[in-house]
């Protein structure tokens, strides 16, 4: 290491000596998949006693209204977890915003429950990397930070949703955004450290397409079939993909016997547009499609949905931090690179706040979403230091 002034070193060291193994350890084996929401209230009050060690106030939120379309095309509220909020001086005149979440993509009927260590130096476990490892990560930069008597200000928020969309915690991130220097969050790097660069949006829709059911043989012309409908609907909106905006049409839910003409379907679509004019040519895209197939198929057609992430440019703010988390890598000797990736995460709405964002400060880790997941263990200890000392050198010069 090198350029380290001696309070950076000091936090260097407490980092190395923070119990980020332990925590992950613990936390791991702790099933949180989004839709599992006494393992998440489970995860949340280990989290609140374990950020309880700063110097602030830990509330444990109640999640905002969401709805969900059934397969059946009815919409009904969906239940998520409590989301953590931190809270450390925030009268201070440069403040932060460092953002994690709680939940997995693992539910708790996943074969994926257990911790594996490997002779590679990695942990293969449910969330390790994705993003327990990284919780553990920040607490402990922000455990030296404080040892250091660093005078920043700052908000954590944990939130329970984010692998869903956050659809009940958006609201709640944008505002503790809003007014910050800078945001950190802790989704994994690459297992080379490559950090996330620019990044796309998304938009998630469910199509709802009601026809008439008929006997499929005896009056098939009086029926009106949902499912060519959506698939005709799915078609057209597949043509609309080009270089800048991925669509996907992921599953079509309806149908029934096979002498009944369908009068229900639900078309899932996803779409990642690179930036604001591809969503505004999605949107137009779905408003004419789904006109010409309702008025082509005489069915009707409700479109549920939102593009809830937006694209996340590297602007001229988040150059700078780029640059200063580069610069801290440089004298920690880590390599510090990042690249653009059609991902998204809670980077997009704090981008899209104004706040200029690194949003994968994580661990060191790969195969996230499978159950092949993996954390390399060295980069707990890594990782905790270029948290600390970027922070300690933000409340010092600001960007």
């Amino acid at each position: 290491m090198t350029a380290l002034s001696r309070i950076e070193e000091q936090a260097v060291a407490r980092t190395s000596a923070s119990p980020m193994l332990a925590r992950t350890r613990a936390w791991a084996a702790v099933n949180s998949g989004t839709g599992n929401i006494a393992g998440l209230d489970a995860m949340a009050g280990m989290l609140a006693d374990a950020f309880a060690a700063l110097p602030g106030t830990v509330r444990l939120i109640e999640p905002a209204a969401a709805e969900r379309v059934a397969a059946d095309g009815t919409v009904a509220a969906v239940a998520h977890g409590q989301h953590l909020h931190v809270s450390v001086r925030p009268d201070a005149a440069r403040r932060l915003l460092l953002t994690g979440h709680m939940d997995t993509v693992y539910p708790a009927d996943h074969p994926f429950q257990t911790l594996t260590d490997r002779a590679d130096g990695t942990i293969n476990g449910p969330g390790v990397a994705d993003m327990k490892g990284g919780l553990a990560v920040m607490l402990a930069a922000l455990e030296a930070v404080e040892a250091a008597r660093c005078p920043i200000g700052y908000d954590v928020i944990i939130n329970s949703d984010e692998e869903t969309g956050s659809f009940s915690s958006a609201a709640l991130i944008a505002e503790a955004a809003r007014g910050k220097l800078a945001a950190l969050t802790y989704e994994p790097a690459l297992p080379d450290g490559t950090l996330a660069g620019a990044r796309g949006g998304t938009g998630n829709f469910s199509i709802v397409v009601r026809g008439r059911a008929a006997h499929a043989g005896r009056n098939p012309q009086d029926g009106r079939n949902a499912i060519v409908a959506a698939a005709a609907l799915a078609l057209a909106l597949d043509a609309a993909k080009g270089p800048r905006l991925s669509v996907n049409p992921a599953r079509i839910d309806g149908g029934g016997p096979n002498n009944v003409v369908p009068d229900l379907a639900v078309l899932r679509v996803n779409f990642r547009p690179a930036d604001a004019d591809e969503i505004a040519r999605a949107r137009t895209t779905i408003d004419t499609t789904v006109a010409a197939v309702a008025a082509a198929h005489d069915v009707r057609i409700d479109v549920h949905g939102t593009f809830n992430r937006p694209p996340k440019p590297i602007d001229a703010g988040a150059a700078r931090l780029f640059d200063l988390v580069r610069q801290v890598g440089g004298d920690l000797d880590l390599p510090i690179a990042w690249r653009d990736t059609g991902g998204v995460c809670d980077g997009n709405n704090i981008a899209a706040a104004g706040t200029p964002v690194i949003d994968t400060m994580g661990v060191r880790g790969g195969a996230i979403h499978s159950a092949d997941e993996f954390l390399i263990v060295e980069s707990l200890a890594e990782r905790a230091a270029l948290s600390a000392v970027t922070i300690l050198r933000l409340a010092e010069n600001g960007l």
